[in-house]
């Protein structure tokens, strides 16, 4: 047998791999969603056809679900059977996929420890599902009770160490690496043990001594706080037993005379070997980054028409890699939103760089659709200033070095493109009015599901990129857009209100929405009063539920809840990122007050809406205690 027909017949096995892997039960009409991207090989295309181009303007919600934590919601929900999963950065949830009904909730307690409150979502295997948290944990549970059978530490919280990503699970492990490049961290990835939560093996995503990539770090000692985080999910290849991992930026983000060198395995895929960990092979595609430029969204494992084995990549860069699994050779590189200053580095007085650290393709990756060998990817097209300067690292705080200006928030975009995935051609784009950081599905019913931070909701007929059907879920979409059946029907479910990105007005709370067909007269917005709304207990963010005592203290601590809104632009303890260091501001009581109200450059407008008078006078206040004495 050839070595092209030999890869033929394995993708040919792996996807009915795939097709097991999204739960597909005849007796019960269910066909779920089993992970982040759906399957193993992360394509997102659903073989759902109920809801097609011909009826999906006949969609309307059937059920939402208010999280009751406020704050960032990126998570990608879960369905197995008729459970949903989905997260928030301190809360794992199990809904009855057909109502949003609650089935349990489990809460982890935000602690002082965290980084930074954000989680993707869960891994399901065996009854269990497994979850990162925001202080370097990795908890599992029982999915039919939320009951915890083990809660293991695997980063350290003081340095910076974080987990972000949604696990992926499989052969009686479950795989998560750390996050946390910006806080200078030496990353790492994980396989943990399903039963016992206990460490099988690591991989150092930044190499040190004698290991494979350490000498790309000209300066031995700054790979110690090199970065190479991971912030998203996986792919596996499981019958080459191959891992996957698509590794994010250096550290410092933007002084690359800092550390000299290619900087592996920063920007990188990193195929592991699933069983040990062991590196079979890589590809960086920016080395010595210097604007930020992150694999941060998964990889997704395809197969051309005529048999060749691929990866694919979406990078914050702005290009889509295809690469070739046999050889390793670049297939094509496609850019798919704005880029300019290409090979430039970032300098005391400023570039102007397209594009910025929130563009090109964030967490959420491509779907790709076998039928028509097309890949469908979502991308943010935004650009920013870039400054380098002096470089000092502080254990477990920001490690930037130094300054990043985005442009004014009515300059973010966003961009939906369709590529051929043998070639690499544009087949089309459309133009988002607001950045596009939800994940994108492809349907056997000829639709492409994603949403924006507007908070539309959109689904595009796959073959010319019209909108079918366009709707406001009243929150921005940062999360997952994906479909299931349960009980013999076809729904839809998006996230909604996520406060982790700017935002265009479209706050709102993290809230999970489904929607289904109906009758056009209940399609319509007149039969809102008729959608299950459910309301989960608002669990409280930050410590301010331990602090005691009333006046100011009362009053501080209710701004330290507050402020988690804030955090992900201005950094956990005030240190600063996308938007201003806090903790040397010169501003006064009044005058922090007044910026909240009426923020200049790219922060999002908060007030009046998400906060009130008494929202902001609580987070001026506790803004004041984070200042260095």
């Amino acid at each position: 047998m050839s070595y092209n027909a030999a890869w033929m017949l394995l993708g040919a096995a792996v996807c009915s791999g795939c097709a097991s892997s999204s739960q597909r039960d005849a007796k019960s009409g269910n066909v779920g969603w089993a992970m982040y991207n759906m399957s193993y090989d992360g394509v997102r295309s659903s073989p759902l056809s109920e809801i097609n181009v011909g009826n999906v303007k006949n969609l309307r919600p059937v059920c939402r679900a208010k999280l009751g934590e406020e704050g960032s919601f990126t998570a990608g929900p879960v369905v197995v059977g008729d459970t949903l999963f989905v997260t928030t950065p301190h809360t794992t949830v199990a809904l009855e996929a057909t109502t949003c009904g609650l089935i349990w909730r489990f809460v982890d307690p935000p602690t002082k420890a965290d980084v930074y409150a954000v989680n993707r979502g869960v891994a399901y295997l065996d009854g269990r599902v497994f979850r990162g948290t925001p202080d370097g944990r990795l908890v599992a549970l029982r999915s039919d009770s939320g009951r915890v059978l083990w809660n293991v530490k695997v980063g350290d919280p003081a340095a910076g160490e974080f987990t972000s990503s949604a696990p992926v699970a499989w052969g009686g492990t479950v795989f998560i690496g750390i996050a946390g490049s910006d806080w200078g961290v030496r990353g790492r990835m994980m396989a943990f043990d399903v039963a016992t939560g206990k460490e099988k093996w690591r991989f150092w995503t930044i190499p040190m001594g004698n290991e494979r990539g350490a000498e790309t770090w000209l300066i031995p000692e700054t790979a110690a706080r090199g970065g190479g985080g991971m912030w998203t999910s996986y792919a596996l290849d499981t019958l080459m037993r191959e891992l996957f991992v698509p590794v994010g930026n250096p550290a410092p983000d933007f002084l690359t005379s800092a550390r000299p060198g290619d900087n592996l395995f920063t920007n990188s895929v990193v195929v592991l070997d699933a069983a040990s960990g062991a590196l079979k092979w890589w590809y960086q595609p920016t080395p010595n980054d210097g604007f930020d430029y992150d694999l941060g969204a998964a990889p997704v494992l395809y197969t051309t028409g005529t048999g060749v084995p691929r990866v694919l990549l979406a990078s914050k860069d702005g290009n889509l890699y295809a690469l070739d699994r046999r050889t390793h050779a670049l297939a094509f590189k496609t850019p798919i939103t704005t880029i300019s200053r290409t090979g430039a580095k970032p300098t005391p007085t400023g570039v102007h760089a397209c594009p910025g650290p929130l563009g090109g393709v964030e967490w959420n990756g491509p779907a790709f659709d076998a039928r028509s060998h097309t890949i469908y990817v979502g991308a943010v097209d935004w650009c920013a200033t870039f400054e380098s300067g002096p470089v000092k690292y502080v254990r477990g705080g920001l490690y930037w070095a130094t300054n990043v200006k985005a442009t004014s928030a009515d300059t973010g975009r966003g961009w939906l493109t369709a590529v051929d995935a043998d070639s690499g051609a544009l087949r089309w784009r459309f133009r988002a009015p607001a950045p596009l950081v939800a994940g994108v599905t492809h349907t056997a019913g000829g639709l492409v599901l994603t949403g924006d931070l507007a908070g539309n909701l959109y689904a595009f007929d796959n073959a010319t990129g019209n909108v079918a059907f366009q709707t406001n879920l009243g929150g921005s979409v940062a999360g997952g857009v994906m479909t299931y059946a349960a009980r013999g029907r076809q729904y839809i479910a998006a996230t909604a209100g996520n406060i982790g990105r700017t935002t265009f007005g479209a706050l709102g709370s993290p809230t999970l929405v489904v929607l289904a067909l109906g009758t056009p007269e209940q399609a319509s917005a007149a039969d809102r009063a008729a959608v299950a709304e459910i309301t989960l207990p608002e669990i409280a963010t930050g410590t301010a539920q331990n602090t005691s005592g009333g006046g100011a203290a009362e009053t501080t601590a209710a701004g330290e809840k507050v402020y988690q809104l804030c955090s992900a632009c201005h950094g956990a303890r005030g240190e600063g990122g996308i938007g201003a260091n806090l903790q040397s501001s010169k501003r006064d009581l009044a005058g922090i007050i007044a910026y909240i109200k009426a923020p200049t450059g790219s922060m999002p407008k908060l007030y009046p809406g998400a906060l009130s008078d008494a929202d902001v006078a609580a987070v001026a206040a506790y803004v004041m205690t984070l200042r260095k004495q």
